[in-house]
């Protein structure tokens, strides 16, 4: 049975992790969400009253510990942990500077593993727990203009493997999804950023980007959410070590 667990969501203010919330909370899931910015956090949190706000910088470590603390010792330890919170820029790789370089990989890789560190001890101990990253096609294969994005979230899918094999006899489960473009807050950042750098229009830069997905559209929140859900499933119980491509057939 999922209902009743009590799951972790970071990056829950909008986009993807607000969508996992959600469809955590509606399957009877008690959801802890993080990020930076309160004020989103808390337009979620007033969406179902089982998704519960923590605003917590994922990069910093005494943060995630104690946003752990908080939420363990409120509403019981930790047994699904979706490590959500990302970002990307767009640079030529010859002109990427090293602290954005720096800041990618902290926010989407380092970022990953102390979301997911301070529950394996736990999970392990109890025999049983669902750690999902939410990773990117960009872990599947290159992009142009975003190495720090793509080296970063093939990190992911690496943590990911090896913590699926460390776990693997313990009854946690850990796997990744790897969404296409998904329409949400980051999808228009970057179709502003390539109308800016290009000068082509809005429609163009959207076209652009479905394109890339075979189906030629682009992924929902909802659709990733549901993703999330099954991999937290009893159903998927034997899924472990998997990097699920959502992606109209993009990757594989």
């Amino acid at each position: 049975m999922i209902a009743g667990k009590h799951a972790l969501v970071t990056g829950g203010g909008s986009g993807v992790g607000r969508a996992i919330a959600l469809a955590l909370a509606d399957a009877g899931i008690d959801v802890t969400i993080c990020g930076r910015r309160e004020a989103e956090l808390a337009k979620v949190a007033g969406e179902n009253d089982r998704i519960f706000a923590i605003a917590a910088d994922v990069t910093d470590e005494a943060a995630m510990a104690s946003l752990y603390e908080r939420a363990e010792g409120a509403r019981g330890p930790f047994d699904i942990v979706v490590a959500n919170a990302g970002m990307a820029g767009s640079t030529p790789a010859h002109k990427t500077t090293l602290a954005d370089w720096q800041r990618t990989l902290d926010v989407n890789l380092t970022g990953a593993f102390l979301t997911v560190r301070p529950a394996l001890t736990g999970m392990a101990a109890r025999k049983a727990g669902r750690i999902v990253f939410v990773a990117s096609t960009a872990g599947l294969k290159g992009y142009a203009y975003v190495a720090p994005y793509v080296a970063a979230k093939h990190g992911v899918v690496g943590l990911m493997r090896a913590l699926a094999v460390e776990t693997a006899k313990s009854g946690v489960t850990v796997n990744a999804v790897c969404p296409g473009f998904v329409e949400t807050e980051m999808l228009e950042e970057s179709i502003q950023r390539i109308v800016e750098k290009t000068g082509r229009s809005v429609e163009q830069a959207r076209s652009s980007l479905a394109s890339t997905n075979p189906q030629g559209r682009f992924i929902q929140p909802q659709e990733v959410a549901a993703a999330v859900l099954w991999l937290c499933g009893d159903a998927a119980q034997s899924i472990t070590g998997q990097a699920i491509s959502i992606s109209g057939g993009e990757t594989w």
